[in-house]
């Protein structure tokens, strides 16, 4: 059992993750004078880490998704961040105090911003970690521009799939959706936008087993009624679903999926807690969104500090 003793110094601001989201909520939050703390459970950036190239950021035609973070993080770290590379375990925060726990301390502040993203589930299967960046994709409209004319694959039956198929059939020459299960988990209207596009072929009831290539994705090996064969292709965008991982939140509403319940104020049922980025109900997850909801986050807690007259003491706290 981890033994979390109650932490002794006061923060004004915590933020639990340091994907574009959460580093804008830093630079908003320390340019206005508070003493902030950052907690990252793996590395700053979150997936845009994932992306070989971003071509849809304002500012950068071309940028690798890497540098991109790195750029983010050091504009954070340049106005004196206070990090903490940790996971956090569980929370407390109705309390005018709010209290985060980490796997090896627990930490206090007035205010949190929660901007921890989504986990992207994987296929699993040969091939997918190692061609990644180099045909293997997460997300259609960050790297589709990169495969116009040339046939793709879609992993997937639900709604993002479908929608990363019709946005690729106007890109790719061909777009292939390879389905599991024997039907589309998917609303109707996208159903019969994938059946009248003419360059869309759907497969039911196939798996990948295995992704091929060189020096970047060739091929791949479908099974079908346990019949198996070597498909040529140039891509393959995996769109298998994204889960929030929320659990350590419990405090806060969440829809029946598991994301955080707020809407573009980013506000939460407790006052005084603000969400950001993906791990929030939304319309559209990109990278310029998460930075909106960062900012928009960041102004509201210190509007929430300045509206309690809040004065940091690194020790106490005056919340009237």
């Amino acid at each position: 059992m981890i033994n979390c003793q109650r932490g002794d110094y006061l923060f004004d601001l915590i933020i639990i993750g340091a994907g574009p989201a959460g580093l804008t909520s830093a630079i908003y939050a320390l340019r206005s004078g508070l003493e902030v703390l950052l907690i990252e459970r793996e590395i700053y950036g979150g997936k845009m880490n994932l992306t070989n190239e971003i071509t849809n950021y304002p500012g950068h035609t071309k940028i690798a998704g890497i540098e991109l973070s790195k750029q983010m993080f050091e504009s954070v770290k340049s106005l004196g961040i206070k990090i903490e590379y940790d996971q956090v375990i569980r929370t407390r925060l109705n309390d005018d105090i709010k209290f985060v726990c980490t796997e090896q301390e627990e930490f206090s502040a007035v205010s949190v911003i929660i901007a921890n993203g989504l986990k992207t589930k994987h296929l699993g299967c040969i091939g997918e970690k190692e061609f990644f960046g180099k045909g293997v994709s997460y997300c259609a409209i960050c790297d589709g521009f990169f495969f116009k004319n040339k046939n793709v694959i879609i992993a997937g039956g639900g709604n993002t799939a479908l929608e990363d198929a019709i946005y690729l059939s106007n890109i790719c020459k061909k777009v292939n959706i390879i389905v599991r299960k024997n039907c589309f988990r998917a609303e109707e209207f996208l159903v019969d936008l994938i059946k009248s596009t003419e360059n869309i072929c759907v497969f039911f009831e196939t798996e990948i087993l295995e992704i091929k290539g060189d020096n970047k994705v060739n091929s791949v090996i479908l099974e079908n009624n346990c019949v198996q064969k070597e498909v040529e292709i140039d891509a393959v965008f995996i769109a298998i679903g994204q889960q929030p991982e929320n659990e350590a939140f419990s405090e806060i509403k969440m829809d029946r999926f598991g994301y955080f319940d707020s809407d573009e104020t980013c506000t939460t049922n407790i006052e005084g807690v603000f969400v950001a980025g993906d791990c929030r109900v939304k319309f559209l997850r990109q990278i310029v969104t998460a930075t909106s909801d960062g900012a928009t986050a960041a102004s509201l807690a210190i509007k929430y500090l300045k509206k309690h007259k809040f004065v940091h003491s690194g020790t106490s706290v005056g919340v009237e």
